[in-house]
């Protein structure tokens, strides 16, 4: 699964890295959300892949997020 974040639209509510810690995080310097290192495309902060065994995390933190920046694909 193809997933991106608008990073610059994010308000740092952490839902994102609350609902699912295992794909997002906080970056330190921005306080923006961000996809973990190991999951990131092309070391953009804002694009990665999704493995399966995290689609279902993915989609729940997408759909909670309350600006509707994080968005999935496949």
């Amino acid at each position: 699964m193809k997933v991106t974040i608008d990073r610059e639209e994010c308000i740092s509510c952490a839902s994102c890295w609350c609902d699912c810690p295992q794909f997002f995080e906080e970056n330190m310097d921005d306080g923006f959300s961000q996809i973990l290192k190991q999951y990131r495309q092309d070391g953009s902060l804002g694009e990665g892949a999704a493995p399966a065994s995290l689609e279902q995390c993915v989609q729940v933190a997408a759909e909670d997020c309350p600006v509707s920046i994080i968005h999935t694909e496949g």
